[in-house]
């Protein structure tokens, strides 16, 4: 059976069993399927919760890509914000925490590789579509399995 692109999107960001099941409740991996089964009423929390999983598995690449605590940080804020259980209180979360998100642009030095990632990081927060956040869901696919993540344990080679 092949799995949706969401979810590839979120096996490939978080890949080690670890992080899964720290990150990964069963609603976040469910959450597109649950988006497009949604009643109208629901759709807006629904979609809310695609676009958080999106762009907390763009965090995870993002974080493993340069080892950035300022990602980190947002990755975290974003795990909370999946848990709440409206978009009052997914916005909540954010505002309250908004200072996290500016930090991640402030004198954040990314190579090519993890521009490409804020750029989609980006565009996840502000896609109001499905079409749209299909799109991001697709160039993050195409992205993660070419991100070189083999500096970061060249790094460590030297420092031992």
């Amino acid at each position: 059976m092949l799995v949706p692109p969401y979810q590839r999107l979120l096996q490939l960001a978080f890949s080690s069993e670890a992080d899964a099941a720290h990150y990964l409740h069963p609603t976040t991996l469910a959450a597109y399927r649950t988006f497009e089964q949604a009643a109208p009423a629901e759709l807006v929390y629904r979609f809310e919760r695609v676009r958080l999983g999106v762009a907390l598995a763009l965090m995870k690449l993002l974080s493993d890509l340069g080892d950035l605590e300022e990602s980190r940080r947002v990755l975290d804020v974003l795990h909370r914000a999946l848990r709440a259980p409206s978009v009052a209180a997914i916005d909540a979360t954010i505002t309250k925490e908004a200072n996290v998100f500016e930090r991640l642009y402030t004198n954040l030095y990314v190579n090519e590789e993890g521009e490409q990632l804020l750029n989609l990081f980006e565009r996840a927060l502000d896609a109001d579509s499905q079409p749209l956040m299909d799109d991001v869901i697709r160039e993050a696919l195409k992205l993660a399995p070419n991100l070189d993540f083999t500096h970061l344990t060249e790094e460590d080679e030297d420092e031992g």
